[in-house]
């Protein structure tokens, strides 16, 4: 049973660099349980930098990240860490597989400080490798795949602890058209369970199709 856990950002302001403009600026949003949420805008415009704040793996210059009703963003690298790993589950743009472990050791690892037995990691592991079509690889390495099914592989990874928010940096990128249905019938499946799912995409047509939409051009 998955908690609803909404997630809500209060304010944001983010810059990489000081002197620079920033990245975002008041950013306000409350993305909710049993949604796909997608966000859009202009190349450059955010849309990464935004997922990343609110996984909690960037602080930002002001406003919060409120996570289940729990202010998150401010508090200190450890209690980020174990909020996220409680909560989230996250895809990266680029995979960020682990190349010196197999495929199946990558997808288990998402889970290996939920308290998981490696047994129950294992098995869960296996059923999302086959439920994307990529089981026949899982004792491969990342060296030995296709980016595409790499990406899969990475979405397998985010959800083998069935975290309740699920963050996806655009995770059809390197895929086919039926690769990238397959993933995105994932995510919708995932909401209707009950997760808070927020993906970053610059496909409009695909964004059109999710339950919400943040649009970051109209917050400029």
């Amino acid at each position: 049973m998955i908690e609803p856990t909404p997630v809500e950002v209060r304010g944001l302001t983010f810059r990489y660099r000081r002197r620079q403009p920033p990245v975002l600026t008041d950013i306000h949003h409350r993305f909710e349980p049993a949604t796909v949420t997608a966000i859009t805008g202009p190349s450059g415009g955010g849309k990464s930098t935004l997922l990343y704040l609110i996984g909690l793996l960037l602080a930002p210059e002001q406003g919060d990240v409120v996570v289940g009703g729990i202010p998150a963003a401010t508090g200190s690298d450890r209690d980020r860490s174990q909020m996220r790993s409680r909560t989230m589950g996250f895809v990266f743009q680029d995979a960020m597989l682990d190349p010196s472990r197999t495929v199946l050791a990558n997808v288990m690892e998402g889970a290996v400080y939920t308290g998981m037995p490696a047994d129950r990691r294992q098995s869960r592991a296996r059923e999302l490798l086959q439920e994307l079509g990529i089981d026949h690889r899982a004792e491969h390495r990342p060296g030995e795949i296709s980016g595409g099914q790499a990406q899969r592989v990475a979405l397998c990874r985010a959800l083998v602890k069935s975290p309740p928010v699920i963050l996806a940096d655009e995770p059809t990128g390197n895929l086919d058209t039926d690769a990238a249905d397959l993933v995105w019938n994932i995510l919708d499946q995932q909401a209707r369970a009950g997760c808070t799912v927020i993906v970053a995409t610059h496909d409009r047509a695909r964004a059109i199709a999710c339950t919400a939409h943040l649009d970051l051009a109209d917050t400029a």
